[in-house]
């Protein structure tokens, strides 16, 4: 290079590009490459927070500021429409969470001798970066990184890793240590001592057979639509309340006027529990949808749950003759299956919501083939300051 380049973008994995092509890690558009590699910061070149970063892998992309990072994700949407050879619809301003939102995280822990690290892997790697703060997670979450470090010291053996997924529900934090075994009065004692001193929702063990609950002082639930639903080990939730609030709206705007709705790979009902009228929920997790139901049946709420695997079920045409409207909220996969015989319909309304612009746009470009438009796209940021990217669209038949 004998000339400066500027950054002009920022790629799928986080790097800054040129218009040459050349792709420089931890630069900011508008950033200027000089010939010798030199950075010169540019407009929205942000200090990063965090003491972690780059190192750790929970975030990629904190030297951006927030124009940046909004610019990303609509880019990262624009492009895999592109890829498709499908025009960028109209794509509304991004949703970005803000920091420390994050009420779910999965962590990895290793025991080395007296020393125990805890925290996010480093990116591309698996060796632990040992948090010591954390500009993602909510408050609630992060003040337990400390005593869990000293709990999992207690169980691991030497040279032993595991896991703590965390999650924040009504009563609390629900907590789940992987890869770990509790049979001593000792190490029984400890659990007990560290729930109740913490007052944590649940605290369960996954020593390789399945979580086992061992602290629950009262069912622990999460509140979608304003229903509180009972949360099974592992569930999926929205990232952050934030990040779902967006999510929800966006739905709600592409549903529109429709009465009689289905919402397909429902989940926990972050959804078919926010939408008016009739809804049909349909989701293929035995334990999602156990829960749904049950939720579902406390309320005045007409929603109804299919227990159904999508992938190898899905939905006819017969099926979806009774609709007005349909939510899919696939997961990275997609919904290929789905979308070919929606694309067949004469379906109204569609909103799609995703967490992999890759798949969408394949599923997209199948739906516009079958004769939808593409109205809008509503980024979403739940995953503040990483690579991972989400939205809602609305499609509708032509």
């Amino acid at each position: 290079m004998t000339e400066a380049e500027t950054i002009l973008r920022i790629a799928a994995r986080g790097d800054g590009v040129t218009a040459s092509g050349r792709h420089v890690p931890f630069t900011a558009p508008g950033d200027l490459i000089q010939p010798d590699g030199t950075i010169q910061a540019g407009p929205h070149r942000a200090v990063p927070p965090c003491r972690h970063f780059p190192e750790c892998g929970g975030c990629q992309l904190q030297h951006l500021d927030d124009d940046a990072f909004a610019g990303f994700l609509r880019d990262r949407i624009a492009s895999a429409l592109a890829a498709q050879g499908l025009a960028a619809p109209d794509i509304l301003p991004a949703h970005v969470s803000p920091p420390v939102s994050r009420r779910r995280a999965a962590l990895r822990a290793e025991r080395r001798g007296k020393q125990v690290l805890l925290g996010f892997n480093a990116e591309k790697s698996h060796r632990i970066i040992d948090m010591r703060e954390c500009f993602i997670l909510r408050p609630e979450l992060f003040a337990l990184v400390d005593p869990l470090r000293r709990l999992m010291g207690e169980l691991l053996g030497p040279r032993a890793s595991g896991g703590v997924r965390m999650t924040l529900a009504d009563q609390g934090a629900d907590i789940l240590l992987e890869k770990v075994e509790v049979e001593e009065l000792a190490a029984t004692e400890a659990l007990a001592r560290f729930a109740e001193t913490y007052r944590l929702a649940r605290l369960a063990i996954d020593d390789g057979y399945g979580p086992q609950t061992r602290w629950e002082p009262e069912p622990v639930t999460v509140t979608l639509g304003g229903v509180p639903v009972p949360l099974p080990h592992g569930a999926f939730l929205q990232a952050t309340a934030d990040g779902e609030a967006a999510l929800v709206a966006a739905v709600r705007g592409a549903v529109g006027p429709a009465r009689i709705v289905a919402d397909l790979f429902a989940g926990l009902g972050t959804f078919a529990l926010s939408l008016d009228g009739r809804v049909l929920a349909a989701e293929g997790s035995r334990d999602s949808a156990l829960a749904l139901k049950a939720a579902a049946n406390r309320t005045q709420k007409q929603v109804f749950v299919d227990h159904r695997d999508l992938f190898r079920r899905p939905l006819d045409a017969k099926e979806l003759a009774r609709f007005e409207a349909v939510v899919l909220d696939p997961p990275r996969a997609g919904a290929r299956e789905q979308v070919e015989l929606l694309a067949g319909s004469a379906m109204p309304r569609i909103a799609y919501v995703s967490c992999n612009p890759s798949t969408f746009a394949r599923d997209a470009n199948t739906l516009i083939e079958g004769g939808y438009k593409l109205a809008w796209v509503q980024p979403v940021g739940q995953f503040r300051w990483s690579t991972h990217v989400e939205l809602a669209a609305a499609f509708l038949r032509s």
